[in-house]
């Protein structure tokens, strides 16, 4: 038996004062005449004598309740049973798995779920002796922390580590639990010591605390030598408006352009939310405001509007009001308004792009610049310096896989038969592209006798943006004498299709790029459409949205790696300006690959831009996960549950957040405390106490 409070043991020291007493009060019997008769003498020593024997059951019983009442404050507990020769003495591996994510930034009446973590972190490393290992797993990020590469490295140094827990702060990032306890089973795996112990300190937030596809059998690390402590901070009634989504819906972008925005918001209190303000910012001027009603936990899809004043990278965020979890108050976006978009435009005959040309150059902004050249000379050209490639005539090309690639890579396309093309090029070209190719050649050149006609226009699709009024949307058809017969066959869409069946204009996609397929040529002896209203805004609107790159890729999670293309610097090193205004350099010649560097320091929400010198060559959005945002706990029972799952063969124990986390370590390592046990006994010794001192007393009486 050992004693958790042994300080309490110098009280004992107080069971020498009754006996004091016992000495300094012994009474003296009055001297009294009696008979002579020997009886009467003897019946006098029998009754002196049982006082006496009272006198030292009475000192006795009340030395042994001073006894058992210091021994009850002094905490005996039973030592645990030795196990192969070791003992509850021999050396401990403690892993503290610190829960950092931003849902442990609820506040209560304590302080923040976090500090109150880290507050139970160093009471239990006072529970540790000297030679005790500790290694500490952080939440928000069980494989990097305090490790080289991904191995978690345990420390003896115990003020060191007391340094490191308290320098810990709330993360942006997110994760779930299993991923910390495969870590800290790898931990004690490697570890000699015999003493193995986990201590989870959470909110045991619901839907974070595993990956069906993670889970593992971990039964043979996780053993019934393994001791698994968890600490469960949540409680509060937590109030959280989290956004979830802020996506740019619009295709086509433009300088004083409208640019339509959605923004998702939810409610994952357990209370309504009402009039909460949700505000959208371009470049840091606030450009919308809406206000919205929520009930518990449902979700909401605003739609806001607005115009971005100049060209190049624009950043974009929406907020909400502040509440009980900040980090999900925010959600960045961007979106790119190109200064001029270069475009190629290849022709067999000079005449087949006249109209085309004129529709390129019709814009007020003047934003597409082109370039007009003869198809032939196409392989000598650096494609990538065009957004845009308009094919026109296809019988002298011959460089399909340069094309390819650069549709592959983000390049855009816009394909169409020129004056004197033949069914079978244009079918070559399509056929290497991988694109639906065309059937059969419809009507004749010239002959207007058995035009087609449009029947279907898909108004939705981005290329009509700001064509039509609202109340109005109607395309007067033009005459299409001569076509070729192609169906999309499920490789694309139908833009606009024919009276046939068959696409007049219809989109695909290859790699990062985009397609176009036109299925007759922009000349007057094909069809009238050059000549029709459609024609211009069709054209020119076309080109801007073959140029648009598809930047839903630039958004991130926090944490995650980000690829930054630099195939086309120049320069020595780029700079990343983060959202904390910190600049970062990277030096490229440092770099393994010479097109691609892998960037890892995402761990602020918010726009990052990427410089070669002066010039800004791209930027990514980095975003909080909303996963993290939810307001739901699992029960304990929940996490047996998951324990189960991977077969935890070790101790269990669920501490309260009221109780004493020392007291519960201490008991669980010694075993069971018997304070209760003596605080009883020394009870029954009081009250074994009062019968015999009052009934000593009566005999005194009667005796004088």
């Amino acid at each position: 038996m050992i004693f958790l409070n042994p300080a309490v043991l110098f009280g004992l020291i107080a069971a020498s004062i009754p006996v004091l007493i016992h000495l300094l009060n012994l009474r003296k019997l009055k001297k009294v005449d009696f008979s002579t008769l020997a009886f009467i003498k003897e019946l006098q020593k029998n009754k002196i004598r049982k006082i006496k024997i009272k006198q030292l059951l009475l000192l006795a019983l009340r030395v042994m309740i001073i006894l058992f009442l210091v021994m009850a404050f002094a905490r005996p507990t039973l030592k645990g049973i030795s196990i192969g020769g070791a003992s509850s003495a021999a050396k401990t591996t403690a892993v503290f798995i610190l829960d950092n994510t931003f849902s442990m930034s609820v506040v209560d009446n304590n302080g923040s779920y976090l500090n109150q973590a880290k507050e139970t972190v160093n009471e239990l490393l006072n529970q540790l002796q000297e030679g005790d290992e500790a290694a500490l797993i952080l939440l928000s990020n069980p494989s990097n922390e305090q490790s080289i590469g991904n191995e978690i490295k345990p420390t003896s140094n115990l003020s060191d580590f007391k340094k490191q827990v308290d320098a810990v702060d709330i993360s942006n990032n997110s994760g779930n639990l299993n991923d910390a306890m495969v870590k800290a089973a790898k931990v004690l795996s490697q570890s000699q010591n015999f003493n193995k112990e986990i201590y989870l300190l959470t909110d045991f937030q619901k839907g974070r605390i595993y990956e069906q596809s993670s889970l593992s059998d971990l039964s043979e690390i996780l053993n019934d030598k393994v001791k698994l402590y968890a600490f469960n901070y949540s409680g509060k009634e937590v109030f959280n408006i989290g956004i979830d989504k802020l996506k740019v819906n619009t295709q086509i972008f433009e300088k004083d352009k409208p640019i339509n925005f959605s923004i998702t918001v939810t409610n994952y209190s357990s209370s309504p939310a009402e009039n909460t303000v949700v505000s959208l910012f371009v470049n840091n001027e606030r450009v919308a405001q809406q206000s919205v009603n929520l009930e518990p936990e449902e979700t909401k899809i605003l739609t806001m509007e607005s115009s971005a004043k100049s060209t190049g990278y624009n950043d974009a965020f929406a907020e909400v009001e502040d509440d009980d979890i900040l980090q999900d108050n925010k959600r960045f976006t961007s979106f790119y308004i190109p200064n001029e978009i270069p475009v190629g435009v290849f022709t067999e005959e000079d005449k087949d792009a006249q109209f085309v040309s004129l529709a390129l150059t019709a814009g007020e902004d003047k934003a597409l610049k082109v370039t007009a050249k003869n198809i032939n000379q196409i392989s000598s050209f650096d494609l990538n310096q065009f957004d845009v490639l308009i094919l026109i005539g296809t019988d002298n090309l011959n460089d399909y896989t340069k094309i390819k690639s650069y549709i592959e890579n983000g390049g855009g396309l816009f394909l169409m038969p020129g004056a004197k093309s033949t069914l079978e090029n244009f079918k070559k070209i399509t056929s290497e592209l991988n694109l639906p190719q065309p059937e059969e050649t419809i009507g004749k050149i010239n002959v207007a006798g058995n035009s087609v006609t449009f029947e279907n226009v898909d108004f939705n699709h981005p290329v009509f943006q700001n064509i039509f009024s609202k109340e109005k949307k109607k395309i007067e058809s033009p005459d299409i004498y001569f076509h070729y017969k192609i169906t999309t066959k499920g490789k694309g869409k139908n833009i606009i299709s024919l009276i046939d069946g068959s696409s007049f204009l219809s989109e695909y996609k290859i790699g990062k790029g985009k397609v176009f397929i036109l299925n007759t040529a922009p000349v007057l002896s094909w069809s009238n459409f050059p000549l029709k209203s459609i024609f211009v805004p069709l054209i020119n609107k076309s080109a801007f949205y073959l140029a648009s790159k598809d930047r839903t890729e630039n958004e991130h999670l926090v944490g995650n790696s980000i690829n930054i293309d630099v195939s086309n610097q120049s320069l020595p090193q780029i700079k990343i300006n983060r959202p904390d205004k910190f600049e970062e350099y990277i030096n490229l010649k440092d770099q393994n690959n010479p097109n691609f560097i892998t960037y890892y320091n995402t761990n602020l929400p918010g726009n990052y831009h990427v410089y070669s010198g002066d010039k800004m060559i791209d930027d990514f959005c980095v975003n909080t996960d909303p996963l993290e945002s939810t307001t739901k706990y699992i029960t304990g029972n929940e996490f047996k549950v998951y324990l189960n799952k991977i077969n935890f063969r070790g101790h269990y124990i669920k501490v309260n957040k009221k109780e004493d986390p020392a007291k519960i370590i201490l008991q669980s390592r010694f075993g069971s405390e018997l304070w209760k046990y003596f605080l009883f006994i020394a009870l029954i010794l009081a009250l074994a106490e009062m019968m015999v001192a009052r009934n000593s007393k009566k005999e005194m009486v009667n005796l004088s």
